[in-house]
């Protein structure tokens, strides 16, 4: 038997809802649901989190193709908060009944503004005030993390940020993770081969606004000697005044790499054909630059 039920509530705004028995609901009940758009409505691909009025998560999930979200709930007051990369979150009251379908509506997210970028010129990497880590898989069961401990790099911003350019200089020597034998033998011909190859090297120079404060980053990363096309995909944190009244710039970066792109191809297996090390390598940055008092156009890599 199918019952259907239709109500219009004023508030907020108008809330449609619809009840038809189904025995996959416990008895009490309900169900909230929306569907996210962009502003053109589109449907997005988000994050939705259910939160009781006091602020507490009861419930979360993505949306689907069709940007649509449904979670069943006891009766009662909550609130839906949706979030996706490149939008402003926005929250969304719902009221929930025993057996009814309660939904907040389509949910349009605007596009977030983006931050003010940093000035044109010479921008230096802090590396006080800047982290590289890295992490591997570990006998397929856990994480191996680790970072490296000396390194610079500058960035020159263009006036149209698309052309911009960052170049970074990594010790490899520098390895650290924690375990010295490890870090000798990740220093050593099996791995990055450091007495041969001192450096690891990045240099970007293609600069892609991805919406809100998502870029990427495409550039060259050496490392052992072999060169590849790297994307980083950074969120720009903004911009920011120090300790001493300077200009900081701040974002994150995300990379994975295959280990075999670097003939990095050292592996050890263990009983029942487990790998000693995963295939790739993700890679974080943690990046502030500073302001150069004397701005000095960069010089393309060749």
């Amino acid at each position: 038997m199918f019952t259907l039920l239709r109500r219009r509530t004023r508030g907020t705004g108008d809330t449609d809802t619809a009840s038809h028995e189904i025995g996959a609901l416990p008895d009490g009940a309900g169900r909230a649901e929306c569907q996210v758009v962009d502003p053109v409505g589109l449907p997005l691909q988000a994050m939705v989190t259910v939160q009781s009025t006091e602020g507490h998560a009861v419930a979360q999930g993505g949306t689907d193709a069709y940007g649509l979200f449904s979670a069943a709930l006891p009766s009662g007051d909550y609130y839906l908060s949706v979030v996706c990369d490149g939008f402003q979150s926005h929250r969304a009251p719902v009221k929930v009944f025993p057996g009814v379908r309660s939904s907040a509506g389509v949910i349009a997210l605007a596009v977030e503004p983006l931050p003010p970028i940093p000035e044109p010129g010479h921008w230096d990497i802090d590396p006080s005030h800047t982290a590289i880590r890295f992490v591997a898989n570990h006998i397929g069961l856990a994480e191996i993390h680790g970072r490296f401990n000396r390194f610079s790099g500058s960035v020159w911003i263009d006036e149209r940020m698309r052309d911009s350019q960052v170049d970074v200089f990594i010790e490899a020597d520098s390895i650290d993770t924690g375990a010295p034998k490890r870090d000798d033998h990740l220093r050593s011909r099996d791995f990055l081969d450091a007495s041969a190859y001192p450096y690891l090297i990045f240099s970007g120079g293609n600069f892609v606004h991805c919406g809100g404060t998502r870029w990427e980053v495409t550039g060259l990363l050496e490392m052992r000697g072999v060169v590849r096309t790297v994307k980083l995909d950074t969120t720009y944190a903004g911009l920011g005044t120090g300790m001493r009244g300077e200009a900081r710039a701040a974002c994150k970066a995300v990379t994975v790499l295959q280990r075999d792109d670097f003939t990095l191809t050292w592996q050890k297996s263990l009983p029942h054909g487990i790998a000693a090390i995963g295939t790739t390598i993700r890679v974080e940055l943690d990046i502030q630059a500073v302001r150069a008092a004397q701005p000095e156009a960069p010089t393309a890599r060749k």
